[in-house]
C-alpha cells in the first residue's frame, strides 16, 4: 500500500471514529451558592460516550453524578465547559432552541417513574410526541409498538396505579424512546424495584444498547455498574483517575 492510500485509510478511520463519538463534555464546571458558601458540584468533566454505549455513573452522594446528568440532558446550564450531542454544541445554542433539542436527543427515565396518574399507559407514551407534533394516528402506532417492545402489549389501557412498579418502569422507558432520541439518560432506573424487575429492565437497557441506542444510567447499586460497558465512576465532582 503506498503514502497516499495509507495516508486515506488512516483519514477514514479518524472520521469514523469522530462519527462514533455521540456524546462529549469538555471541561464541565458547576458551582452554585449555598448561603454564602460556594458548592462546586462539577469541577472539570471531560467524558466521551460512544454510539450504542451503554455506561454507568456511579459515586458516592453528592459527587455530582445528577447534575452531570441534568447538564447533559440539557436541564441546567454548566457555569463553565462544553456539551455535544451528535455533533452540536448543546450549550451554546439559543435558549429557545433547547425545549426542541431535547425532545430531539434526550429521552428520560426517572426513579420514580414520573407518570401522569390520569392516563393510561398508552396515553403516557402518546403524551411525548404531542409536543414533537407529531400527527395522532402516528402517535397511537409509535406508542403501542414501543409498549409491546417492552412486553406490555396487554396492559395499554391501564392507568399507573392499575400496573406492578416493574411495569411503570417499563412505561417510563417506552416514553423515553418514543421520540427516538439519540440517548436515554436513567436516573436510578432499578431503585424503586426488587431484584426479578431490576433484571428485567437491566435486560432492556442492555437490548436497547445492543441494537444501537446509547444509555447512560445513574446508579448506586454495584451489580446494574458491573452489566454496562463501561464505569464512569465521580468523586467530588471530578472522573476518578482521568
Amino acid at each position: 500500500m503506498n503514502k497516499a492510500s495509507k495516508a486515506n485509510k488512516a483519514n477514514k478511520a479518524a472520521n469514523k471514529a469522530k462519527t462514533d463519538i455521540i456524546l462529549q463534555t469538555r471541561g464541565l464546571k458547576e458551582t452554585y451558592m449555598q448561603g454564602k458558601v460556594p458548592i462546586h458540584a462539577l469541577q472539570g468533566v471531560d467524558l466521551q460516550v460512544k454510539r450504542g454505549e451503554l455506561i454507568s455513573i456511579v459515586g458516592p452522594s453528592g459527587s455530582g453524578k445528577s447534575t452531570l446528568l441534568s447538564i447533559i440532558g440539557m436541564l441546567e446550564t454548566p457555569t463553565e465547559g462544553e456539551v455535544f450531542i451528535d455533533g452540536i454544541e448543546v450549550t451554546g445554542v439559543k435558549m429557545k432552541e433547547i425545549p426542541r433539542l431535547r425532545r430531539e436527543k434526550i429521552g428520560f427515565v426517572f426513579q420514580h417513574f414520573n407518570l401522569l396518574p390520569a392516563l393510561t399507559a398508552l396515553g403516557n407514551v402518546e403524551i411525548a410526541m404531542r409536543f414533537a407534533r407529531v400527527h395522532k394516528k402516528e402517535r397511537i402506532r409509535r406508542a403501542t409498538e414501543v409498549l409491546t417492545e417492552m412486553g406490555l402489549g396487554d396492559r395499554l389501557n391501564h392507568k399507573p396505579s392499575e400496573l406492578s412498579g416493574g411495569e411503570q418502569q417499563r412505561v417510563s422507558i417506552a416514553r423515553a424512546l418514543a421520540n427516538k432520541p439519540s440517548i436515554i439518560l436513567a436516573d436510578e432506573p432499578t431503585g424503586e424495584v426488587d431484584t426479578k424487575t431490576r433484571d428485567l429492565i437491566i435486560g432492556i437497557l442492555r437490548r436497547l444498547s445492543d441494537g444501537g441506542q446509547t444509555v447512560i444510567v445513574v446508579t448506586h447499586d454495584t451489580w446494574v455498574a458491573e452489566r454496562t460497558d463501561r464505569v464512569i465512576r465521580l468523586v467530588d465532582g471530578m472522573v476518578e483517575g482521568a
